[in-house]
């Protein structure tokens, strides 16, 4: 059976927990959550995203099935999206024309980031076991960019980008060696670093400074480059650097401040500037419980439901709109024949939006 909305809506929930188990994630499954127009979803923060909400586009969810979805690749030339299950140790493939979401590889090395370099290949930051970055040939075989630094092994690669000059950046914090759930415990050999792979395959740590560094991209001019760091204080933030013509970076400067306990996390930038950021609840406790039920219970700071979705900055990190979804995103990626659609990668699904911006890259 095919999903639609009209059949998902008459299954019932545990009809549709069994309907995308096993291999259901290979039928298509678009579903529109909002009927609305414009949809409610698409909040306007500040008059200046107006722009970007498209009146008849509509949040939809594309696929499901996931432990934690993470690390969203387009590739033009074959219409199709990559991502990251982390703890199912597999990357899928939404294919955009046939609308089927398969595994792509499996076993992948506890596969986070991906990213499409400059000739179209999949590069990829495997942040456990192999707690390697690597590229994909296009007869499928696979080549190790950078899995030691100074003789010591990396910690987790986590998300990654690749520069015009075909550098390839990433950053390395402790995640995926931090615990069993999204690979193997282990302890660190390095300090959690930004790296960069030059062309000639040299390895350079180009920031020291961040603690778990996470989602990062380039500016449109790549004149600056934004990193996330995961455990700044007091909350999360987004730090932006200054990139010299010999790939140093410095000026650290705090652009964003997650002052809402938000979970920033990857993000991309479109050719405007703007940063379209994962967000949800940090995690955050309060310092006093509340009585439930006569139960002591630690609330969150920053509650899910107020922060899952999509946060939007203007260059100058002013948050100008807000794209309100049911589960936390972790990433995205744009993506589409006019690089308009906006893939989210979020928890257990996969959803889209048309927004009235593009890419950068």
């Amino acid at each position: 059976m095919g999903m639609t909305r009209r059949n998902i809506l008459s299954m019932g929930s545990a009809g549709l927990v069994a309907a995308v188990a096993g291999k259901a994630w290979g039928q298509s499954f678009p579903v529109v959550l909002n009927q609305r127009y414009p949809d409610p979803s698409v909040e306007i923060l500040d008059p200046s995203f107006a722009k970007y909400r498209i009146y008849s586009a509509s949040v939809e969810k594309l696929a499901t099935g996931m432990r934690w979805a993470e690390g969203p690749a387009y590739f033009p030339e074959e219409g199709y999206l990559l991502l990251s299950d982390i703890p199912n140790n597999r990357i899928m493939k939404y294919d955009e024309v046939n609308e089927t979401f398969t595994v792509f590889r499996s076993p992948a090395n506890f596969a986070n980031g991906n990213a499409r370099d400059r000739e179209g290949r999949l590069i990829t930051c495997e942040h456990s076991v192999t707690r390697r970055v690597t590229r994909t040939e296009r007869d499928g075989t696979i080549t190790v960019l950078a899995d030691r630094f100074e003789g010591k092994r990396l910690n987790a690669p986590n998300d990654v980008v690749v520069k015009s000059d075909g550098t390839i950046w990433f950053t390395d914090p402790l995640f995926g060696i931090h615990g069993n759930y999204e690979g193997e415990q282990a302890e660190p050999e390095q300090a959690t670093n930004v790296y960069r792979i030059d062309a000639d395959g040299k390895l350079n740590a180009v920031i020291t400074d961040l603690v778990n560094p996470n989602g990062l991209a380039f500016s449109p001019d790549e004149k600056k480059l934004y990193v996330v760091e995961w455990k700044g204080t007091p909350n999360r933030s987004i730090w932006s650097y200054d990139v010299g013509a010999d790939g140093t970076a410095s000026n650290k400067t705090k652009l964003i401040d997650a002052a809402d306990f938000g979970a920033l996390d990857g993000f991309r930038v479109d050719r405007d500037g703007n940063l379209w950021c994962g967000y949800g609840s940090n995690g955050a406790l309060k310092e006093k419980p509340i009585s439930v039920a006569g139960r002591d219970v630690y609330e969150l700071k920053g509650k899910s439901e107020d922060l899952d979705g999509v946060m939007v900055f203007n260059p100058q990190g002013k948050p100008i709109g807000f794209i309100r979804l049911p589960e936390r995103c972790a990433n995205l990626a744009f993506g589409g024949p006019k690089g308009n659609r906006l893939y989210m990668a979020s928890s257990h699904s996969l959803y889209a939006l048309y927004v009235g911006a593009q890419g950068a890259v």
